[in-house]
């Protein structure tokens, strides 16, 4: 789906700028719409950006490391509640659930011991975990939102000691190379941007390391182009069911902990960043590296999401992930996702589905009930359905969204087999007002 030239305008107008008044050697930023990228921004020259220029993710990398955990939660290896200590035994800190990892609500702190692991050589995972007691808990969990690089650098051992495959390995045989991220790597593969610290006083770049992170990779190690970060910005707005499921993904979706109590505009699901821009959440994560910073967010309604690279590790007065969502909500009010037209069945449901159809009561209150062919319900007041319900079996659907989402609709049938009442949660429907359930 392309953009409108009036839209491609003001964002190579924003990338341009926020090129020049952040010193930034370069910068590059794609919107993404259904599935592929629609445009892409450049600006600067060191180097000249291009789509297949690696860059590295930083934190970025974190959105994959907790997909990995995810799916081994669908498989049954795990579960969100279990203690570390059940798979990663004898760090001091196993009490921690592996859902207070993955949403930052674990209270431990944000960095490994030893010097700063961006921008030192990593040391391996025995060595990891010997550093991490009890000490390492700044706050008790939940009391309060607490970043921390070494809850996924632990994630990541929990990942091999369950597997017994590295971290690495098994990112590539999950989810890299299922999804096509053929330029998505541990280590900078040509070609790729020098990632530099621009002086403050006289414009002048240092080259930073290109460290490998070790047992901390996990945590911000991985490679990548806008290209391949387009892929994965489409993947989050729609999953592929054989990498990830949908409503899993949905389930990451969910706020763990809010970081601002007051304003409500910011938190933290498992292992992805919520950001509220008026009624609109975007999902999504920020990263950076000495030498580098990346932006990820994502409009899953409207499969539409905005990604950034730069070879910098801080921009004057300007915040990639910042301006990365602001564009997003640019490209949204610009760019109205298309209105899908309406089209006939192939023909009607199924003679006892669409018995069920029409209007129902209950307290004197109204709700429809529409029947698909695919024998799916779906219901609410007059003219605005926003229940649906999947079967589970003869007469029995469970709820998937809306107020009743989890909850069961029964049929309740008469001596002749007529269904003359719904009953949803225990709130009975029947065909008239004044009926008595």
């Amino acid at each position: 789906m392309t953009l409108s030239p009036e839209t491609v305008r003001q964002i190579d107008t924003r990338v341009a700028q926020a090129q020049a008044d952040g010193h930034a050697p370069s910068l590059i930023l794609g919107v993404v719409r259904d599935g592929t990228l629609a445009h892409l921004a450049v600006a600067g020259e060191d180097p000249r950006p291009h789509a297949d220029l690696q860059y590295r993710l930083g934190s970025i990398s974190k959105t994959m490391t907790a997909t990995l955990i995810m799916q081994l939660r669908d498989a049954d290896a795990l579960t969100l509640d279990d203690p570390l200590e059940k798979h990663l035994p004898g760090t001091g800190v196993g009490a921690l659930t592996l859902r207070q990892l993955l949403g930052h609500a674990s209270g431990i702190q944000r960095e490994p011991e030893g010097d700063w692991w961006e921008r030192a050589e990593g040391v391996d995972l025995t060595t990891l975990l010997a550093r991490v007691d009890a000490d390492k808990i700044a706050y008790p969990p939940h009391r309060t939102y607490h970043y921390s690089n070494l809850a996924y650098g632990l994630l990541g051992g929990l990942l091999e000691r369950v597997t017994g495959t590295s971290w690495v390995d098994l990112l590539d045989e999950r989810v890299l190379t299922p999804l096509g991220l053929r330029r998505t790597t541990y280590a900078a593969t040509e070609p790729y941007a020098p990632g530099y610290v621009v002086h403050p006083w006289h414009d002048t770049l240092r080259e930073e390391p290109r460290t490998d992170t070790g047992a901390m990779a996990p945590a911000g190690q991985l490679w990548s182009t806008i290209e391949d970060l387009g892929r994965w910005a489409a993947f989050l707005a729609d999953p592929d069911p054989s990498v990830l499921a949908a409503e899993t993904l949905t389930e990451m979706c969910s706020p763990v902990v809010i970081s601002d109590r007051d304003a409500w505009t910011h938190g933290h699901g498992l292992g992805l960043e919520l950001f509220r821009d008026g009624n609109r959440v975007y999902v999504g994560h920020g990263g950076s590296m000495p030498g580098y910073g990346a932006a990820l967010a994502v409009h899953r309604p409207s499969r539409t999401a905005v990604v950034g690279l730069v070879n910098a590790y801080a921009l004057r007065g300007v915040h990639l992930g910042v301006l990365g969502r602001q564009l997003l909500t640019l490209v949204l009010d610009a760019e109205p996702t298309p209105v899908t037209p309406w089209r006939p069945a192939a023909a009607p449901p199924p003679a006892e589905l669409a018995e069920l159809t029409g209007r129902w009561w209950w307290m004197g209150t109204t709700i429809e009930v529409y029947a698909d062919t695919a024998g799916n319900l779906t219901a609410g007041p007059v003219g605005a359905p926003n229940l649906r319900f999947v079967p589970e079996g003869p007469d029995r659907w469970r709820g998937r969204a809306g107020g009743q989402d989890g909850e069961i609709l029964r049929v309740r049938r008469d001596e002749q087999g007529r269904a003359v009442a719904l009953d949803i949660a225990t709130f009975v429907y029947t065909r008239t007002p004044d009926q008595e359930p």
